[in-house]
């Protein structure tokens, strides 16, 4: 086994330092704040020359138009009262039925997910959902659970319904067709298996009664705009995906249109709205392309690129089960953005069959629905969370997110695997 060097062993040390500031947050300070650290600390010690850094936090360009225009999305509907509108008619036709009522919040849970990303449900739905549990005097965690678990279970319906899409597949994204070809069964099955392991977790709690009667919100004019501009927007990603396009882009101007339609017809400045949108994410996101890069530098990712290569000559199947286990481990180890970072490199340089890249992306996006710190949405989940007063401690997450996490990856890792190239 050849030496570690100097330069090696340090540039893993300031990569896990940083990646543990993102998870554990010393001192309260941003998550980006440690992702930015450790990116100038890899320029500063020469571990990474600065123009590769540049460089490498170049490459996230078509994700942070993603992220931004899905955050100005999510913001223009959270301002306009349209995910208060979404699940309050939600606990109105549950008409009393605790049962019904988890089920409804599932299923937006679900479409918001799909169409507006999992960060949209972890940031704008979850506060929604509470304040409608508030509302029906029922017991609010069970159907928060909700928004942590599915905004990751069904984040690879679709190519838009989670940035770790685009941070996995980068410039080599699958068409539509193909994405729906290799990923509509696999996901089909997280869903449903996270639906059922949820409701036996939480079933205790959901036989006690909530009231019937609930204060129905309505839609302003703007909220309609508002409503009637992100479903256009979804059509137009939907449209670009199936035309196998960048989803930056399409992305951006899409946020940015319907923004600037609301804004116009409110006639109000756009101030109010921009100063909510979380824009501490995209250093956050470029901090890590530049921890990636480093690591890439220490050669340590085109050896495993190289021996999943292998593994993969000899058993696409078994390479793809091995790979897909050991990322979900990763994700609740250092979180699935850098991981999701470290897959995008291995099917980059790998040139990995379908099969294991695959079983990488699915295990990125579902993966870290076992611990409260294994995913970016789960962690804005739990922000959201504290502003209400409630908290989850990491170990009642876990022996929920055990039960629901294990048997949603199995299936959808096994469909995925079975459907072949």
């Amino acid at each position: 086994m050849p030496a570690i060097s100097l330069p090696e062993a340090a540039t893993w040390a300031i990569a896990a330092l940083s990646t543990a500031g993102v998870i554990i947050r010393p001192w309260r300070l941003p998550e980006a704040v440690w992702a930015v650290l450790g990116g100038v600390a890899l320029v500063a010690f020469s571990l990474v020359p600065w123009r590769d850094a540049l460089d490498a936090a170049g490459r996230g360009w078509d994700v942070y138009l993603f992220l931004t225009g899905m955050m100005l999305l999510a913001e223009l509907a959270r301002q306009e009262g349209v995910f208060d509108w979404l699940a309050t008619h939600a606990a109105g036709f549950a008409d009393g039925s605790p049962e019904r009522l988890f089920a409804l919040i599932f299923g937006v849970g679900t479409l918001v997910t799909v169409f507006l990303s999992n960060d949209a449900t972890a940031v704008v739905l979850t506060p929604a959902v509470y304040a409608v549990t508030r509302a029906v005097k029922a017991t609010p965690l069970p159907y928060l659970f909700i928004c942590a678990f599915i905004a990751n279970a069904a984040s690879f319906v679709l190519p838009i319904s989670n940035p770790a899409n685009l941070v996995v597949f980068g410039s080599h994204m699958p068409a539509l067709g193909e994405w729906l070809l290799r990923f509509g069964l696999p996901s089909l099955l997280a869903i449903a298996a996270t639906y059922v392991a949820l409701r036996l977790t939480q079933r205790a709690s959901l036989r006690q009664p909530i009231a019937r009667e609930v204060p129905m919100a309505e839609l302003t004019r703007a909220g309609k705009v508002a409503g009637w501009g992100i479903i256009v927007a979804a059509l137009v990603l939907v449209t670009a995906s199936a035309l196998g396009l960048p989803l930056g882009w399409p992305t951006f101007a899409a946020g940015g249109v319907t923004v600037a339609l609301v804004l116009l017809f409110e006639r109000r400045a756009p101030w109010g709205l921009l100063k909510h949108v979380s824009w501490s994410v995209l250093p956050l996101v470029a901090g890590l392309f530049v921890l990636v890069e480093g690591l890439i530098n220490t050669g340590v990712i085109a050896a495993l690129a190289g021996m999943l290569h292998d593994a993969a000559a000899e058993s696409a199947g078994r390479a793809a089960w091995i790979a897909g286990i050991l990322t979900a481990i990763a994700c609740n180890l250092m979180n699935n953005l850098p991981a999701g970072l470290i897959a995008g490199s291995l099917v980059r340089i790998g040139e990995l069959p379908n099969e294991v890249a695959n079983a990488l992306l699915i295990a990125v996006d579902l993966g870290p629905n076992l611990s409260v710190t294994g995913s970016l949405a789960t962690i804005l989940w739990l922000v959201a969370l504290r502003r209400e007063g409630q908290e989850v401690g990491a170990w009642r997450f876990l022996k929920v997110g055990t039960v629901v996490t294990i048997p949603a990856l199995v299936l959808a890792l096994g469909a995925a695997i079975l459907a072949g190239p």
